[in-house]
């Protein structure tokens, strides 16, 4: 018998799927998606990207919280 680990499908990258979809640093919308409600980036075994794209997504949201369009943390402090 397989066990609940052995069914699951493995997650595939967006990014290799969908060929069209560009990686930029400009692109708030998408970015956000592989941020968490804290601020923190979402690490690969979760969001399903490949170690390549995983990479560019990393960097790309590091440039974007340097230029503001971004947040380094999920809450407004006060």
């Amino acid at each position: 018998m397989l066990t609940d680990f052995e069914r699951k499908k493995r997650k595939t990258c967006r990014f290799c799927e969908n060929k069209t979809l560009v990686i930029d640093y400009k692109d708030e919308k998408l970015l956000r998606k592989f941020l968490s409600d804290r601020g923190k980036i979402v690490p690969r075994r979760i969001s399903g990207n490949c170690a390549k794209h995983q990479r560019r997504v990393t960097i790309a949201i590091k440039r974007g919280r340097h230029l503001a369009l971004l947040p380094y943390t999920g809450e407004v402090y006060r």
